[in-house]
């Protein structure tokens, strides 16, 4: 179906745009009041609900892990343009500030989209080894890692 791919390309562009540090364009097709949760006691925890909170969490990601590298391994899409249902599965590794290169994230995000547009995003992954990473890189001097979550 070339909805589904087109879906699918559209989210790899979103993945290659974080990779990137490119905030203004990972937030492009958010809806103005996008869910957003990821689980976990950590900076990058927490639910967020509109669009410049959810910039705020990318630009935060890409302050407290720099180096971050989100690869895309499998999308599935379900559904028609008027409600659809996105899954994208991945792995990200980082290399922290203490010189370690062993930081390893395997992930799952469900979209929920209407006509294009992101309605609500939801992060699966290991809390845990962002909790530890996040405090490798407090620990190293950066203290955001460690802040307040960002919540909208």
């Amino acid at each position: 179906m070339i909805y589904s791919y087109i879906v699918k390309k559209e989210i790899r562009k979103t993945f290659d745009h974080v990779n990137n540090h490119r905030w203004d364009a990972a937030v492009k097709a958010l809806a103005p009041h996008v869910h957003h949760r990821v689980s976990g006691a950590h900076a990058l925890g927490g639910e967020r609900h509109d669009k410049e909170a959810l910039r705020r969490w990318f630009e935060r990601l890409g302050r407290v892990l720099p180096t971050l590298h989100l690869t895309v391994n499998h999308i599935w899409v379900k559904g028609w343009p008027w409600h659809t249902t996105a899954f994208a599965q991945w792995d990200g590794t980082a290399t922290l500030l203490n010189g370690d290169a062993s930081y390893v994230n395997r992930g799952l995000h469900v979209f929920t989209l209407r006509w294009g547009r992101v309605y609500a995003l939801e992060e699966f992954y290991d809390s845990q080894a962002a909790a530890r990473g996040l405090a490798v890189q407090a620990a190293a001097g950066l203290e955001e890692a460690v802040a307040e979550q960002i919540v909208s």
